[in-house]
C-alpha cells in the first residue's frame, strides 16, 4: 500500500515538476494576449447590426 502510494506521489511530483512551466506559460499567454482580442470580436459582434 505505501509502495504504491509512494509510486503515485512520485510521479505527481514529476508531472507537475515537467508539465508547470509550460502551463503558466500558456496560462500567461492566453490572459494577456489573446483577452484583448477576443474581448475587442466580442464588442464588435455585440454592437454590429443586423438586419
Amino acid at each position: 500500500m505505501f509502495l504504491l502510494l509512494f509510486f503515485v506521489l512520485l510521479i505527481q511530483f514529476f508531472t507537475n515538476w515537467i508539465f508547470e512551466p509550460l502551463a503558466s506559460f500558456l496560462e500567461y499567454v492566453l490572459e494577456i494576449r489573446i483577452f484583448p482580442v477576443i474581448a475587442l470580436l466580442g464588442l464588435i459582434f455585440l454592437f454590429s447590426k443586423e438586419k
